[in-house]
């Protein structure tokens, strides 16, 4: 009684005690359909939602997805109370299959402090319960091409962040990324080449590697055994003048072969999280929740139940 009243206390404090519920868990779900690659499982960011990480929680439960990315800006609220993010993501029947802990920058002349900070981010993630955190990096020069020297610099830093974060029992994943380091195939493949291998696993961002110019088809294959996650993404041109814009969408809705990636995934046998992201709504008018429904329609359409 007791440890309810507590329970009951804290969702209280959160204004959450009277929130409708979805009626059935994600896992209630997934047990009555089937999914074409049998290993994958199907999570949402929280960063479409602009920081109301519990909004978030609520609408990516109710639609039936099993899991959910987090950002660092939880940091702000509840870096010193893990065990309320906890409690949420069991309110909400959500696994913590990543969490973004941000970039790891080169040139700060403090490595050791951008080390602390992912060591940190990481004690923050396994008092949660999670297991996973994605490190991006520095941006790209404003003219050219990064050196191969500050490529490898990178993957030394990101390197010494998997090592320690290891040790206490979480994975560090690369995430590539536009306009950082790691835009291209090449130069990701060069951070990969200079990392070891259990101390750093990829998390493959299928939209930002084709807007980079790269196959995410051909990455799956080509990383088939480092691949720890996914960024299921969508991406199109953004038009105007800029013919190199471009705005992420809904799966889709953009340019990604997103049946190739799919296919590809059950090639390979892929057993872990694809994770959907939306940086933000691509229309003005449409909420978080509808760009999810969107996803979901067309994850549903291709095969792939939540």
């Amino acid at each position: 009684m007791k440890s309810e009243l507590s329970r009951r206390k804290f969702l209280s404090h959160l204004g959450l005690a009277t929130i409708s519920l979805p009626l059935f868990s994600c896992t209630a779900v997934n047990a009555l359909t089937s999914n074409r690659i049998s290993g994958l499982k199907i999570g949402y960011s929280a960063i479409t939602w602009g920081g109301n990480d519990v909004q978030a929680m609520k609408d990516i439960s109710a639609l039936g997805f099993k899991g959910i990315q987090l950002r660092s800006n939880i940091l702000k609220e509840y870096g010193k109370r893990p065990e309320e993010v906890k409690e949420l993501l069991k309110l909400y029947n959500l696994d913590f299959p990543m969490f973004s802990s941000g970039n790891a920058n080169i040139n700060t002349g403090n490595d050791e402090a951008v080390i602390q900070m992912h060591l940190d981010n990481a004690n923050f993630v396994k008092s949660v319960g999670g297991k996973f955190i994605q490190v991006t990096n520095s941006s790209r020069p404003k003219e050219g091409a990064p050196s191969q020297a500050d490529l490898k610099k990178y993957a030394g830093l990101l390197n010494e962040i998997g090592k320690r974060t290891k040790d206490i029992g979480i994975q560090t994943t690369y995430h590539n990324h536009m306009h950082q380091l790691g835009e291209t195939p090449q130069e990701v493949e060069l951070i990969l080449e200079n990392c070891d291998d259990d101390n750093v696993k990829f998390l493959l961002d299928i939209a930002h590697y084709h807007q980079g110019g790269g196959d995410p088809v051909k990455a799956i294959r080509q990383y088939k055994n480092r691949l720890k996650a996914l960024h299921l993404k969508d991406v199109r041109p953004k038009g105007g003048s800029d013919s190199k814009a471009y705005t992420f969408v809904e799966l889709g809705q953009g340019k990604v072969d997103l049946s190739g990636v799919f296919n590809a995934l059950d090639e390979i046998k892929f057993k872990g999280w694809g994770i959907v992201e939306l940086d933000a709504v691509p229309e003005k008018e449409k909420s978080p929740r509808q760009c999810a429904e969107i996803t979901r329609a067309y994850l549903k359409n291709a095969g792939i139940q939540v």
